[in-house]
């Protein structure tokens, strides 16, 4: 069985399936989170390109059960080509994230793109769910999601490459998806319909607005520190699949008001075989991702 980091080893490599249809060198990334996981295979692709990437993220000291801070990210950023610049902040706070806008067009002299990567996840009914988590997934996912596209917005109409990129589902209204984790549920739909609505909002600007989702579970900390989850991620990919994805989708055509998947895009740029991503489980034994 491959770990999560051999397999994001291997995928650093020149072997990896993933086609570049552009590069980032030169733009700037402001994203949300990215101490970690998702987030920080997306900023690792990135530096790769030569990006610089401003992380804003809550953990500053050493986390007990979730490995890696900002700052270790931003030095694993550097390593890969880019230059960083860590911020500890939360997106819950207006002026954690007004901060990080102004901190990241002094350094940097702009931004071009915007990335809403973090999020919480609970995935009780109703009759479970602590309401002081439900506020939680709310003020991070959805509130986090607004305020932060919302204060880039100056930033990004003056960049010839603006984007924003939020990793959240379709819109999919198939009742089940409510109906299993409601409180979860309206929290992700929140910030794609963040996506949707600044999509239209923002058409004569120049700045696309999309959602990157994937396909399959994604091996995460937050999965595997929920119960069962040392299990259920053996059936996951690694993050890198969404790390080039997301590449794809920020140097691509233009596209706005779009809800890709992660194979969707690779797909579309030529890749076939998806089973380097995967942690050793068998393509059809993988765990499909909800909202799909």
């Amino acid at each position: 069985m491959t770990s999560s980091n051999d397999a994001s080893r291997a995928l650093s490599q020149a072997d990896t399936p993933y086609v570049a249809t552009g590069s980032l060198a030169g733009r700037t990334i402001l994203m949300s989170g990215g101490s970690r996981g998702i987030g920080l295979a997306i900023a690792t692709r990135a530096a790769r390109d030569g990006a610089n990437i401003v992380l804003m993220a809550k953990t500053g000291d050493p986390h007990p059960k979730l490995e890696g801070t900002v700052f270790t990210a931003a030095d694993q950023l550097v390593a890969a080509g880019g230059q960083a610049l860590p911020l500890v902040g939360d997106v819950r706070n207006d002026d954690d994230v007004a901060a990080a806008v102004a901190a990241a067009v002094e350094r940097f002299g702009g931004i071009d793109v915007v990335v809403n990567n973090a999020s919480a996840i609970d995935l009780s009914r109703t009759d479970a769910v602590d309401m002081k988590r439900y506020d939680l997934m709310q003020d991070i996912n959805v509130r986090g999601t607004f305020l932060l596209s919302k204060l880039a917005l100056p930033a990004l109409r003056e960049s010839s490459h603006a984007h924003i990129l939020t990793l959240s589902p379709p819109l999919n209204l198939d009742p089940k998806w409510a109906g299993m984790h409601l409180a979860y549920t309206m929290a992700k739909y929140g910030m794609s319909l963040t996506t949707l609505g600044l999509a239209e909002e923002l058409k004569k600007d120049g700045v696309s607005v999309n959602s990157l989702w994937p396909c399959t579970l994604i091996d995460t900390a937050a999965i595997r520190n929920m119960p069962g989850g040392q299990q259920i991620v053996q059936a996951a990919r690694g993050p890198e699949i969404m790390a080039d994805a997301a590449h794809a989708v920020l140097t691509g055509t233009g596209a706005t008001g779009k809800f890709f998947t992660d194979e969707e895009v690779l797909r579309a740029a030529g890749v076939s075989d998806f089973s380097p991503y995967s942690l050793g489980a068998p393509e059809d034994r993988l765990v499909p991702d909800i909202f799909l």
